[in-house]
């Protein structure tokens, strides 16, 4: 989301007046590549782009192809390839060992793509879209449902439509984005299907000078940020000038004033330790996938035993979502290094990965499905166009 923001923010500084812009979207990657497919990049026609969807080196190329887009004023599919130590076509030896496919779209003020990103922001909601990137005179267009499987927008194929709204079920159960190909009536149209998730929410429960770094961390990374505690001492805006949000509210009523969903990241660090153990009582029962507190492990099982006695069995599902000393093992000590670790581990959260060294990973660096690699094809001999 802190892309599409950026991208928006800038479209609309845009004198459409006077300058074209276009929007291009990694939509497929054999191999590898710096940027995953949903990587985008806002383009206009004096030669500026905000967002990226490489490490810099398919950008100067991409513009050139942009303005050929916003000329013609019909989207294109560019394929790099990556894979030669020399690229004579680019101009640079990029050496990234992979294939990737970019999708170009002219926009203008009122085009469907710029009020869908509204849209996305605005509602900041999971949701599936289906993108043809590969389609004799339909690339560009758009499906999108949302968590409730309802549609909007919609393909000019009736049958790829019923096809594709129910692989864009399967993706938000699976949370996996991928490219698919889809042979109907005799025409191939390849279909990004993209899984948009909402931004993570972190609410942090203590103002002390720690959670200064968490919270300004947190925003760098386009997160929403609220911070809360009970003593207004403590959240002074002065103190936290990038937060969105303070509240000043007594821990028997944070289940009444905090909307916690599954997008939500919990850390508390006030350095209280009954108003930890209060808080965690509260928070324990909610959708939070992330509930991280600040201090030793014989803190935590302290509060364990007490709400044992009190007649609260903390189950395993609970104890997974619990971390407890919070943050990553990275040798953090100051209170800045401390606020990496504890980002770090949210961040490993939400994307399902453990942490640890790359180089040891014997996987790629992007978790992207296996399947990537592959074609797919889907024949439908008995559809219609």
């Amino acid at each position: 989301m802190k892309e599409f923001k950026a991208i928006l923010g800038s479209f609309k500084a845009v004198d459409l007046t006077i300058r074209k812009a276009a929007l291009a979207t990694v939509v497929k990657v054999r191999g590898s590549s710096y940027r995953s497919p949903g990587a985008r990049m806002l383009i206009t026609d004096d030669g500026k782009w905000v967002g990226s969807i490489s490490g810099g080196c398919l950008e100067g190329d991409a513009l050139r192809k942009a303005r050929n887009v916003m000329a013609s004023n019909i989207p294109q599919t560019v394929t790099y390839d990556t894979r030669e130590e020399s690229n004579q076509n680019l101009g640079i030896g990029l050496g990234c060992n992979g294939v990737i496919d970019v999708l170009i779209e002219p926009l203008s003020a009122d085009c469907p793509t710029i009020q869908l990103l509204h849209k996305l922001v605005r509602e900041n909601q999971p949701v599936a879209l289906a993108t043809i990137f590969n389609g004799k005179n339909t690339v560009g267009e758009k499906l999108l449902i949302d968590s409730n499987a309802s549609e909007s927008l919609g393909f000019s194929n009736a049958a790829l439509n019923n096809f594709v709204k129910e692989d864009l079920k399967k993706i938000v159960a699976s949370k996996k984005s991928e490219a698919k190909m889809y042979e109907i009536a005799g025409l191939e149209i390849e279909v990004f299907l993209e899984l948009i998730q909402p931004t993570v929410s972190l609410l942090i429960f203590g103002g002390g000078f720690d959670a200064r770094p968490v919270s300004q961390l947190a925003k760098s990374l386009g997160w929403q940020v609220q911070v809360t505690d009970e003593c207004v001492a403590h959240i002074a805006p002065i103190f936290f000038p990038q937060a969105d949000k303070l509240s000043l509210c007594h821990r028997d009523f944070i289940d009444r004033d905090f909307a916690i969903t599954p997008y939500t990241a919990c850390v508390l660090m006030s350095h209280n330790y009954e108003y930890d153990r209060d808080v965690l009582k509260k928070i324990i029962q909610s959708d939070s996938p992330y509930i991280g507190i600040l201090g030793p492990r014989k803190r935590f099982d302290k509060m364990l035993q007490e709400f044992e006695k009190t007649g609260l069995i903390v189950s395993d599902e609970q104890l997974h979502r619990i971390h407890s000393p919070i943050g990553l093992d990275i040798g953090a000590e100051a209170p800045d290094e401390i606020a990496v670790s504890i980002i770090a581990e949210i961040q490993g959260k939400f994307a399902s990965r453990s942490g640890g060294f790359l180089k040891n990973r014997n996987a790629p660096i992007h978790d992207r499905d296996a399947k990537s690699d592959q074609v797919f094809k889907q024949v439908y001999l008995n559809a219609s166009l």
